[in-house]
């Protein structure tokens, strides 16, 4: 199950919001649930939680009416509902400008190009992330270069990006990945001291914070997806940011057909550069606008939870909660990681510990697979666009996967990694009570679990 099917499967519909509110370190916790600690629901015992969780994206009947209201307008086209949704969401983060695009696909394709990234260059990037990332250097007709990601965190290793600058370089897209900040301190120094162009997807990780920041807002520009599973759920749709006016400007000019706008004005003679349509919709906009008063309580409500259920987990035998960095003063977590050894659970089998979960009523899946190694890179490398451009031997598909190898993304992707939706962190503090047990119970009865499935019983 890839990851957008995973989290519309598990957001069940009906469930409401709660008040954010700290939540305290647990305190015997477990206590209350002796009675459940049965047999795991897999072999037959009870399902610790088996009532559904918030459902995803959440729709409130004071919505109807805005968004009739565009709809009955016949003013479709980006206008002043657009205008207004690219004001606030500039607000929200703290930034002068967000400029809404069509996708969060090509929100980093403006970015990179309007940042000069184009064939012939570089662009360092995770390989842990969602396909866009890299699909969107490819379509620069850049090629992608991969730096490994550090375990702990999930997030691109500032050692390895240092590591893989060469003089081809041109920018770093680090990915804010499953909504928690990556290490910006020494990205922007690393970047600084070579030179180079730092765009930030922070698709997943809307109202994230690194040092009180938003994550997005840090480097030179950061961009947005409002797709149907982000925090932000528009359907689909994203957004560019930043600071600067002239490249915001030049942003405008290449998501509206290249027409001039603001500092590109000068003097009229229509469209002055390449550029595309990918405008947003004023409906569109709509639905994102009257979604705004909510994201900080819910991003605030996932952030107490998140922290609550690592709190509980980090002592169960073969779980490792993801690790934080210092700077990181709020993680929104679109998905909530942690890492599985199968060695402390009898040797079961990580897809066989996500049937026990789902079996007690606790949706999971294994997340990413390794993308550097999936065909569409060496698809790039064979079109006539690159071929063009690159030598042969620049185009060596088997030298650049020598060149690109990432252990500890493999180790993550292959064995390890555990997805929650985020969905699941707007329940109920006792539901995280319910998934942590879950993966207690299933740990202390995996020598029971792993006997019947070497019979074939499960």
């Amino acid at each position: 199950m890839n990851r957008r099917n995973f989290l519309k499967n598990t957001t069940l519909a009906g469930a409401g919001l709660y008040v954010s509110t700290m939540v305290s370190p647990p305190v015997m916790w477990g206590v209350n649930r002796i009675a459940r600690k049965g047999l795991p629901a897999i072999i037959g015992g009870e399902s610790i939680h088996p009532g559904g969780w918030p459902g995803w994206p959440l729709w409130k009947d004071e919505y109807d009416q805005k968004v009739l209201d565009v709809l009955r307008s016949g003013s479709w086209f980006r206008a002043g509902v657009t205008e207004e949704f690219e004001r606030k969401w500039a607000e929200m983060l703290g930034v002068k400008r967000a400029l809404t695009i069509a996708n969060g696909t090509n929100s980093l394709i403006t970015a990179l190009l309007q940042s000069g990234v184009t064939a012939g260059d570089e662009v360092i990037v995770t390989p842990y992330t969602f396909v866009a990332s890299v699909q969107a250097i490819l379509n620069c007709g850049a090629i992608p270069v991969f730096a490994d990601i550090d375990r702990e965190t999930f997030q691109i290793d500032p050692v390895q990006i240092e590591k893989k600058v060469t003089s081809r370089t041109k920018a770093i897209l680090p990915v804010h990945i499953l909504g928690m900040p990556a290490d910006m301190n020494r990205i922007m120094s690393i970047a600084k001291k070579h030179k180079l162009i730092v765009i930030e997807d922070a698709c997943q990780s809307h109202l994230a914070e690194y040092n009180h920041k938003k994550v997005g807002t840090i480097a030179d520009a950061g961009c947005f997806s409002f797709q149907n599973s982000k925090n932000l759920p528009i359907g689909e749709g994203g957004a560019v940011v930043s600071d600067n006016e002239e490249f915001m400007d030049r942003c405008f000019s290449y998501h509206n057909q290249g027409f001039p706008y603001g500092t590109q004005l000068g003097e009229w003679g229509g469209s002055f550069m390449i550029g595309t349509n990918v405008r947003l919709s004023e409906y569109q906009s709509m639905v994102g606008l009257v979604q705004l008063p909510y994201m900080e309580e819910q991003a605030n409500k996932r952030w107490e939870n998140g922290k609550y259920l690592m709190d509980l987990i980090k002592g169960i035998p073969g779980i490792t909660p993801v690790k934080l960095y210092p700077e990181c003063t709020k993680a929104v977590f679109h998905l909530f990681p942690y890492r599985y050894n199968k060695e402390a659970f009898e040797g079961m089998p990580r897809d066989l510990f996500i049937r026990a979960m789902d079996a007690e009523g606790i949706p999971t899946v294994s997340g990413y697979t390794p993308l550097h190694k999936e065909p569409f890179i060496k698809a790039a490398f064979e079109s006539t666009l690159y071929r063009k451009v690159y030598s042969k031997e620049q185009l060596d598909y088997e030298s650049y996967m020598a060149a690109n190898q990432c252990p500890e993304n493999d180790a993550i992707c292959n064995e390890e990694s555990i997805w929650m939706s985020q969905s699941m962190l707007l329940a109920e503090k006792s539901s995280m009570e319910d998934i942590a047990e879950s993966i207690s119970k299933i740990q202390r009865y995996a020598g029971n679990i792993m006997r019947k499935y070497k019979k074939g019983e499960i």
